[in-house]
């Protein structure tokens, strides 16, 4: 029998600090916030949009394969997990580590 080797290709990141600065450039990015609604209450970065981590793949017809996408949780675990996932499906993916616990930017 053969042994299968997997190779699992390093999700991109971005740090909150890079993501503030291509905000206030005023770069037009793809922000994805995967956090439940009850941590939304607690404020999301203006320009992203909220589908919680367990919609996503009810949700794929709304994203663009030749798009990139920034995905933001509170600590970067599950935007990391949504980011394999999106990946696995073909998807253009980069994970905000350190999520909205690190973020000092502006939230709404």
């Amino acid at each position: 029998m053969k042994e299968r080797m997997f190779i699992l290709e390093e999700i991109k990141t971005i740090t909150p600090e890079e993501l503030q600065k291509k905000l206030e450039a005023g770069e037009s990015l793809e922000l994805v916030d995967v956090r439940e609604d009850f941590e939304i209450e607690q404020g999301i970065i203006k320009e992203a949009k909220h589908i919680p981590m367990g919609e996503i793949p009810a949700n794929l017809d709304y994203f663009d394969k030749n798009k990139e996408y920034i995905f933001i949780c509170r600590s970067g675990r599950r935007s990391e997990s949504v980011c394999q996932y999106m990946k696995d499906h073909g998807y253009k993916v980069r994970n905000m580590v350190g999520g909205m616990m690190n973020w000092k930017g502006k939230t709404v």
